[in-house]
Formats: structure tokens, C-alpha cells, sequence
């Protein structure tokens, strides 16, 4: 089968050749997939894209009439694919629904202990041989109430790396994994009482319709004025705009993030020289407690690993005329 694969990172091609294995005849772009490079994929039977890749209704009516028919998905998340268009055209669709669950989680800590623990600050005032201490003061985790939101693969992990710190433990999800209570103490109950009672909060659920914008001014004015927020999950769980209005009343402790509700036109390029053009993200930018990173927590040597291997299995199954078991079908799209 030919593939092509859009949005290659120097760093993830050599997974993927390991992953492939020599089976399929792949060629890789660095462009990302929109209207106008879809017709790059004129002679391939097949795309593998990621997050941050336009997979509208536009576009994959365009790779349908040039031939395309599978689509194999380097990420767990598909809010940018138009699941009902594929399945009109007859496009399968498959994901990655897990990798390393670890590394998300473990960014997700590592985030909040740099802007806890102002590592930026101190980094950058030490290479300046400012050995001063102050404004670098922060909390102990230990005593701390730590609310997650989502307690799937990811989100476990993370209960798991809060309560070796000593936190108490509150969640919200919709399908509550009770071993977690047993296993971590943890607490399961509203989204507004973890808004309310936490220090410290932590997302990890996918977007949907039905969560967009789940932060929003309701949710951040119940949260406490020192609280910090964590997205290692989807930009748009959170009310850009409104975040913006608390960390300007100083409503909120602080926000650290991987990920950007407008990721398209900005991320997984290097803008250093033309600069940005999204408002938003440059106000976001502006404030000394906020600490965003370039949506990098899937980039560990174990989770490439893992999605190299899947996306190539999706694409196995479907070169042998079998349904991949990571497809997304119209089940999906109804849940």
C-alpha cells in the first residue's frame, strides 16, 4: 500500500520506518494536511495525519476523489476529523487510542512543578549570573487537593504520580474507575466542587461537543484565586478569552498547557522570525505565570514507539482486507 504521511517530524520518521518495516511504500511530508496539500496524496490508496492536520468535510471529499480510502491517525484524539464525511465517502478512519499514557501524565507534572517551582525564572537569572532568590517562592505538593478531571489511561497515571506526592485526591468522569478509589484514596464527585475545592487542577478528557470550552468564566470563577490549572489534553476545554480575564484579575494561580484551543497557524512551526499573528496567543503568552509548550508530551522515545507501531497495524489490517480494531465508525460518532 502507498501511504503518504503528512505532518512529519524529523523525529518520528525513523519510528515509523522501524514500524513499517519495509511492508508498505511510504513517503513523508512535512506539510500539514488542508485543502490545498491534499493533492499531494494523488496515488496513494493511503494518509497517516496528526492532531493539528484539516481533516474538514472539504478536504476529505477532496482525498476520496483522488483515490485515498484509508486514513491512519497519529494521535489518540479525532475532534479535526469529520468522522460522518468519512464514512459517506467510504473513507476508513482508524486512531491510536493509547500510547503512553505516561508520558502525557508525567508532562503534565513536569509543567506544574516549573511553574511552581519558577524553574524558567531561576533558569534564566542563573545563565544571567543572577544567584538571587527571590520571586522563585512555591507550594509543596504534599497536603495539597489535586483535582482531575478524567480518569482514563492518562489520568490514572496522573492520580497515581499525585498521590505519591501526597495529595488529596478528587475526579470527575463520566464512566468513574472505582479501583482508583481503593488504589489512590481518591474522591470522586462534581466538576464544580473541583473547581471549588482544588489547588491544583489537571484535565485529561478528550473534546467533544459536549465538553467545548469546559472551562469557561462559570467554572474559573469557582475555582480558588492561587488555584493552577493544567491542560496537557485539548486547547479547546478552555475559554481562551476568559482564561485570559482571570489571569488578568488574578483570579487564578497560574496556567501551564501543551496545548492551544488554535493550534492551526501557529504550532509545529517555527514562527521566530515572522512572529504570530493570534492575539490571543500572544496576550496568553505575555503573563510571567502562564508556561505553554509546544504541544510535546507525546514525545517520548516509549510513546513514538507505541504510535508508529499502531498506526502501521491499522494499516496491516486493512492491506489484508480486515477491519482495524482502532477504526472509527459510526458507533463513534454516535457516542
Amino acid at each position: 500500500m502507498k501511504l503518504l504521511v503528512y505532518s512529519a517530524k524529523d523525529f518520528e520518521i525513523p519510528f515509523l520506518n522501524d514500524a513499517n518495516n519495509k511492508i508498505h511504500k511510504v513517503s513523508y511530508t512535512k506539510d500539514a494536511l488542508n485543502s490545498e496539500t491534499a493533492i499531494q496524496a494523488v496515488g496513494h490508496m493511503a494518509v497517516s495525519i496528526f492532531s493539528g492536520d484539516d481533516a474538514s468535510s472539504l478536504v476529505l471529499e477532496k482525498l476520496s476523489d483522488l483515490g485515498v480510502r484509508y486514513i491512519s491517525l497519529r494521535s489518540a484524539g479525532y475532534n479535526n476529523v469529520h468522522l460522518k464525511t468519512a464514512q459517506k465517502f467510504g473513507l476508513k478512519v482508524a486512531h491510536v487510542p493509547e500510547y503512553s499514557p505516561y508520558s502525557i501524565a508525567e508532562h503534565a507534572v513536569a509543567l506544574l512543578q516549573a511553574l511552581n517551582r519558577k524553574i524558567i525564572l531561576a533558569d534564566r537569572q542563573v545563565h544571567s549570573y543572577n544567584f538571587l532568590q527571590n520571586n522563585l517562592m512555591g507550594f509543596d505538593l504534599n497536603g495539597k487537593t489535586v483535582g482531575i478531571v478524567g480518569t482514563g489511561k492518562i489520568g490514572s497515571v496522573m492520580a497515581k504520580i499525585m498521590n505519591g506526592f501526597g495529595c488529596k485526591i478528587l475526579a470527575n468522569d463520566l464512566k468513574p474507575d472505582y479501583r482508583l478509589v481503593q488504589l489512590y484514596d481518591l474522591t470522586y464527585t462534581s466538576l464544580d466542587e473541583i473547581c471549588k475545592q482544588s489547588d491544583i487542577i489537571s484535565l485529561h478528557i478528550p473534546l467533544t461537543q459536549e465538553n467545548y470550552y469546559l472551562i469557561d468564566k462559570q467554572k474559573l470563577a469557582l475555582m480558588k484565586p492561587e488555584v493552577l490549572l493544567i491542560n496537557t489534553a485539548r486547547g479547546a476545554l478552555v475559554e481562551t478569552k476568559e482564561l485570559i480575564n482571570a489571569l488578568e484579575k488574578n483570579a487564578i494561580g497560574g496556567y501551564c498547557t501543551d496545548v492551544y484551543e488554535k493550534e492551526i497557524g501557529s504550532f509545529f512551526k517555527d514562527n521566530s522570525t515572522q512572529g504570530i499573528k493570534d492575539r490571543l496567543l500572544i496576550k496568553l503568552l505575555s503573563f510571567p505565570n502562564v508556561l505553554l509548550t509546544p504541544h510535546q508530551g507525546f514525545i517520548t522515545k516509549e510513546a513514538l514507539t507505541n504510535i508508529a507501531e499502531v498506526t502501521f497495524e491499522n494499516l496491516n489490517s486493512w492491506e489484508e482486507g480486515k477491519p482495524s480494531k482502532n477504526e472509527l465508525g459510526l458507533e463513534t460518532i454516535n457516542s
